[in-house]
């Protein structure tokens, strides 16, 4: 099974966790889309907002978030806010925290399926870069502590059997979960949200063609 954490949006094996939403083709077919995996990210990230709030953050129209927020609902991502419900607008909730996909999702026979995944997938890594672009714009802003010693830039190649990578990618997310049971208390007052991307992937060489 191929998961996709999207509160830190990665794509990686892992064993199954609580609180992740099973993509099936109908889920996967209305999630993949570009505004849409926006909605569904800043709501796992800031928490509930009406439509006029997330246009405002997205640099969207209220008709355009509202009418993909329905959509989203439709298939079981967001849901109402009730404890925030009292106002005219509506406000919006995530219902799970991640989501898991089928690897035969991307493989499958039905052309819209594989071109789901497609999208999907490539929205993803369009995050990940306008995350990275975001960060190096506005790291003047941050203390020295976080723009001079803790972030990283690094790229690493090495020469890998798909089994090896398997076994790193486990490992890496490992050490992860591990800082996850140890997080920084939420009254320190240089903690900060940090985000990890990690991509492994096989590069084409002049050795080795793709086939």
């Amino acid at each position: 099974m191929l998961q996709l954490i999207l509160c830190n949006a990665t794509f990686v094996r892992m064993p199954e966790q609580p609180d992740l939403r099973k993509l099936d083709a109908r889920s996967l077919r209305g999630l993949a889309h570009p505004l849409r995996m926006e909605l569904l990210s800043a709501l796992r990230r800031n928490g509930p907002a009406t439509a006029s709030m997330l246009a405002e953050r997205l640099g969207e129209s209220s008709g355009a978030t509202s009418y993909h927020l329905r959509q989203l609902a439709t298939h079981g991502f967001v849901e109402d806010a009730p404890e925030r419900g009292k106002g005219r607008e509506r406000w919006w909730q995530v219902v799970n925290q991640g989501i898991s996909m089928e690897e035969d999702l991307h493989q499958s026979s039905d052309p819209s399926v594989r071109g789901a995944a497609e999208v999907f997938l490539q929205e993803l890594a369009t995050q990940h870069g306008r995350e990275l672009s975001a960060w190096l714009a506005t790291r003047d802003q941050w203390f020295p502590a976080w723009s001079d010693h803790a972030m990283d830039l690094s790229d690493w190649e090495l020469r890998m059997t798909p089994a090896l990578s398997r076994e790193l990618i486990g490992k890496i997310h490992e050490l992860l979960r591990s800082y996850k049971d140890n997080e920084a208390a939420e009254d320190d007052p240089e903690a900060e949200q940090v985000r990890l991307h990690s991509h492994v992937f096989p590069i084409t060489t002049e050795r080795r063609k793709p086939q």
